[in-house]
């Protein structure tokens, strides 16, 4: 990544944070605990017509190399 994306995903970060101050919370209160293996990921999208989808994922050893990647700050 080079400077100018680095500092326009900051400030896209920054407005998110803004919109939605509890979901952002709770996104850096996870990335601070940690997940470890055996942790369960489970993830429930309404879309705007009420359709519900869901999924989930126990979290394998092999899955915390990229997790940990993509909950750094």
């Amino acid at each position: 990544m080079d400077l100018g994306m680095l500092l326009s995903f900051k400030k896209k970060w920054e407005e998110f944070t803004a919109r939605h101050p509890k979901f952002a919370a709770f996104i850096t209160d996870v990335a601070g605990k940690g997940i470890d293996e055996g942790s369960v990921i489970d993830i429930t999208i309404t879309m705007s017509d009420g359709k519900v989808y869901q999924s989930n994922m126990r979290v394998a050893e092999e899955d915390l190399e990229l997790i940990r990647g993509l909950m750094k700050k």
